[in-house]
């Protein structure tokens, strides 16, 4: 047992050098990251607050997030695969179907047999790390002195001081007030079920909705969309969403759109459920899921923030560059800041700052998260990569006269032997955005089959600050779609200038 948690035994009162309140990934991977820069001269004492150990552990993305979404989409992947795909390349049973039966009861009790070993995975590291879990809501205290210490209460009227206090208490589904909402279910609870239903109606136009929509879909769930404009995804680049509206359908996904939820209501009876626009429209399924983004006010308020720390107008801390609060000694990072709600920057942002606060780095000014080129990947169905700025972004930013956008849309060879017509066979979009004389490249997106995995190696690129002549000297490898990121002509009608 630590120092910390020895003298708590006889005072009540823990004493920390460094206090994460909240156990997702980038609480953990800053605590660890702090502990590291203990040495015999600076024995750094680090406690790390979570209210739900036992489930909550590893935060959003382990539990109810990226981690049993990919393996969900994984699964439904597959399905799809021998469903839909199969029989193209001559595999078909006596039966006349190419796909075996799923017992998804047996797929989601493994998937949660995993998620459980990651969590404890998750408190051995931070166990080997010797950072104190402590089991415990937490709340800022409000300062009634210029002290150099930071006062967290925690359950049964026990409290922990500590000279540096992370917030890292991620967000939850935010579900809409409408009629009838307990008939619904969340992102959380998808991954409750024990079995899939027959029909779904999605209330949503993010990436979560799109992500469980085609999920459901590729599953052979009756899916229906429902968008509240015209269509969804509409902060990604503009050929990229409307790519994706259209495959969404072709693939079986129905869309509504300029559908604003009203309120939800049951048969008894059957126990089928109608959504019900504010226009009037209707759709039934059997389960209806609400995916309209995600909050964080609840854990802003729990953790004791309102009144004492800034916030954004919609209810985020607000944070310099470097992570501050406006709360002397009080850092945020994740969700709770509303700046890239992904598990990467997250990570990244918690590690940067405890480098910051404890590295022996001589120079910190530039120990910050730069957010330009962040990579992220929406696993629809088909996937999204994107990295750096949409069209319309750059033409704010630069003008539309410095700018040079490559596009090409093609039939990747996988779908090459399928026996249908070549406009029904499914398309990659791949998008690359450049400015000034050098054409720097400052915007890429993909959507297509392997966009999840093919973009990482550009990111890089692109943060080293890579030119269209840079991609134009790279040899390709082939076939791969990657490949047309490198070959991509300045002319032709996928090309704009």
């Amino acid at each position: 047992m630590s120092t910390a948690a020895t003298a708590a035994a006889s005072t009540n009162t823990l004493d920390y050098d460094y206090l994460v309140i909240g156990g997702g990934s980038g609480g953990i991977s800053s605590a660890r990251r702090a502990a590291s820069y203990r040495t015999p001269e600076n024995p750094l004492k680090v406690g790390l607050v979570e209210r739900d150990v036992d489930h909550m552990i590893g935060g959003t993305c382990v539990n109810v997030g990226c981690v049993p979404k990919k393996l969900s989409w994984s699964a439904a992947t597959l399905n799809e695969t021998f469903l839909h795909d199969a029989s193209h390349y001559g595999f078909e049973t006596d039966e006349g179907r190419s796909a075996p039966p799923m017992d998804y009861t047996t797929f989601k009790h493994r998937r949660d047999k995993y998620l459980a070993r990651l969590r404890g995975i998750y408190q051995n590291n931070l166990k080997k790390a010797d950072v104190d879990l402590i089991r415990s809501a937490g709340r800022i205290v409000k300062s009634e002195s210029d002290n150099d210490k930071v006062t967290v209460q925690l359950d049964d009227g026990k409290k922990a001081t500590a000279s540096h206090v992370l917030i890292a208490c991620g967000g939850q589904p935010e579900v809409p007030e409408i009629e009838g909402k307990e008939f619904t279910i969340d992102s959380d609870g998808f991954f409750e079920l024990d079995k899939l239903p027959k029909s779904v109606v999605v209330a949503g136009a993010g990436y979560i909705a799109v992500e469980l929509a085609g999920i459901f879909n590729a599953f052979g769930v009756d899916t229906t969309l429902t968008v509240r404009r015209h269509k969804a995804l509409r902060s990604f680049d503009e050929d990229i969403s409307d790519e994706l509206m259209v495959q969404m359908q072709k693939s079986g996904i129905k869309v509504a759109t300029h559908f604003v939820p009203k309120k939800v209501t049951k048969d008894e009876a059957t126990g089928a459920l109608t959504l019900t626009a504010e226009s009037g429209a209707e759709v039934r399924a059997d389960c209806v899921l609400m995916a309209a983004g995600r909050t964080t006010k609840p854990n802003v308020e729990a953790i004791g923030c309102k009144g004492i720390i800034d916030l954004t107008p919609k209810g985020y801390i607000k944070v310099d560059k470097y992570q501050n609060t406006s709360m002397p000694r009080v850092y945020a990072i994740g969700d709770v800041i509303g700046n890239y709600e992904l598990t990467p920057v997250a990570i990244a942002a918690g590690r940067t700052l405890s480098d910051r606060l404890f590295g022996p780095f001589q120079d910190k000014s530039n120990l910050y998260i730069d957010y330009e080129t962040i990579p992220t990947v929406v696993f629809a169905h088909p996937p999204i990569g994107t990295c750096g700025l949409t069209e319309a972004q750059a033409v704010e930013k630069y003008g539309k006269d410095n700018l040079k956008i490559y596009r090409s849309r093609f039939v990747n060879l996988y779908y090459g032997i399928f026996q249908v017509e070549p406009s029904e066979k499914p398309k990659t979009l791949v998008k690359v955005i450049c400015t000034g004389p050098e054409e720097k490249v400052v915007g890429l997106h993909v959507l297509g089959m392997g966009a999840d995995e093919l973009l990482q190696g550009f990111a890089v690129a692109m943060r080293m600050g890579a030119t269209k002549a840079d991609l134009d000297r790279t040899v390709a490898i082939h076939p791969t779609a990657a490949e047309e990121i490198v070959t991509l002509a300045p002319w032709g009608p996928m090309s704009k200038h």
